[in-house]
Parts: structure tokens; C-alpha cells; sequence
């Protein structure tokens, strides 16, 4: 599962998600991409669910890359704990993602396999999402 080697606090408060992506808005690696639509925290196991997916669709030919990392700790405290004693211990790792990020991206199969792909991607992750194509002069 995705999750940081090592951070500098160990809890994190929750924040909120403003506003459109400022970077990773562009495709870089690869010439189709999964953008996101909405402002949402994607946990490890829906990134590596998406990742699944896609690798098993196009059959392991072409390349997938990840472009979000899941940096943020959530914590959960048991259930019938009393008020009082703390923040309760790390439960997951998310990834804050913003309208506009460029989430996943493929290279190296065709467009209509690359789309059914990342289609199937999507269906893993909580948020809406649209299909983009790299520019000619990108």
C-alpha cells in the first residue's frame, strides 16, 4: 500500500481543498491522462485499486504512471472511545486532490484502449473525472 518512508509530524489536521490545481495540470509522461473534477482525498488503496485496473486491462504493454502520492495521514479514533485522551493513531494515507490534477496518465497503446483503461480507473476512485489527451505542442 502507498503510504510516505517517513514524515516529519506524525498527525496532520484535516484542512480543507480549495480552489483548482495550480501544478500536475499538464500531461507529462505519457500521451493520455485521468483528470480530476472535483476537489476530494483519495486514500492509497483506491490509487492502487485504479492502478490495478488499468495495468490488467491493457495486458501489462504500455506504460502507467501515477502522478499523485498519498502524503497525508488520517487518524481514526476506536469506536465508543470517550471524549477526551488525544487524536487517535494513523488509519489511512490520502492524497488531496484539487479540480484540474492529472492523475494517472498511459503511454504506449492505443487511444481506445488507453480510454476503456482509464475509464475502468475511474470507476475506482470517489470523484468525477474526464479523459485528456496530450497536445501536439506540448
Amino acid at each position: 500500500m502507498f503510504m510516505p518512508a517517513k514524515t516529519k509530524f506524525r498527525r496532520a489536521r484535516k484542512g480543507r481543498i480549495h480552489g483548482m490545481a495550480k501544478g500536475n495540470v499538464n500531461i507529462a509522461f505519457g500521451s493520455f491522462g485521468l483528470q480530476a473534477l472535483q476537489p476530494e482525498r483519495i486514500s492509497g488503496r483506491q490509487i492502487e485499486s485504479a492502478r490495478r485496473a488499468m495495468t490488467r486491462h491493457i495486458k501489462r504493454q504500455g506504460k502507467v504512471w501515477i502522478r499523485i502520492f498519498p502524503h497525508t495521514p488520517v487518524s481514526k479514533r476506536a469506536l465508543g472511545v470517550r471524549m477526551g485522551g488525544g487524536k487517535g493513531p494513523v488509519d489511512r494515507w490520502v492524497a488531496k486532490v484539487k479540480p484540474g490534477c492529472i492523475m494517472f496518465e498511459i503511454d504506449g497503446v492505443p487511444e481506445k484502449l488507453a480510454r476503456e483503461a482509464l475509464e475502468l480507473a475511474a470507476y475506482k476512485l470517489p470523484i468525477r473525472t474526464k479523459f485528456v489527451k496530450r497536445l501536439l505542442n506540448e
